[in-house]
């Protein structure tokens, strides 16, 4: 009887020291990028970003499609996507990079660094972006805000908007990751 008893104990414990999955993966990712300009501020979203989340490698990929952020005017898309970044040469940017100091394990929240490699306009950069992590046990979230600069990735703006468009853009990111395996 007592063993009984035990088995159920047993089994609810176990549960409650599961480690998480080896991969986690999100389709619909979230980049927001807003650059401050003198005429008009300009910010566009994209909710259609992939990324991996390997936490045995504590490695993170993220693969954003250009054409798929969305501007309140069509204009600016059409500009964005013709003339500054190029996107039917430069389809896609990506981020390659490692988690530091990174327990796959600890729930809640928690601030970490990523340092990894920022491929915009076919122009690789290296780059450390501060993050929060949040697991709940069975998901994770991964946000944070990072800047970069307009001529580390050669987009070429006008002479006549050159001081009415800023040089830095502010990328938001929020991603969250369910369980994947192959």
């Amino acid at each position: 009887m007592k063993k009984l008893l035990l088995l159920p104990f047993l089994i609810i414990i176990s549960f409650g020291f599961t480690k998480p999955k080896k991969q986690y993966l999100t389709r619909n990712g979230e980049v927001t990028f807003f650059s401050y300009a003198a005429a008009e501020n300009i910010k566009a979203e994209n909710n259609q970003v992939l990324s991996l989340l390997d936490i045995k490698k504590e490695k993170i990929a993220v693969n954003i499609l250009m054409r798929a952020f969305e501007f309140e005017k069509s204009l600016m898309q059409e500009h964005f996507n013709d003339s500054y970044i190029e996107s039917d040469i430069y389809p896609r940017a990506t981020f390659e990079g490692t988690i530091l100091n990174f327990k796959p394990e600890e729930k809640g929240k928690r601030t970490k660094f990523i340092k990894g490699d920022f491929t915009l306009r076919g122009i690789t950069k290296p780059v450390k972006l501060k993050a929060e992590i949040d697991y709940d046990g069975n998901q994770y979230t991964i946000t944070g805000v990072t800047t970069i600069d307009v001529k580390d990735y050669k987009i070429k703006i006008p002479e006549i908007l050159s001081s009415k468009i800023a040089k830095t853009v502010k990328i938001s990111f929020n991603f969250k990751y369910d369980s994947y395996e192959k």
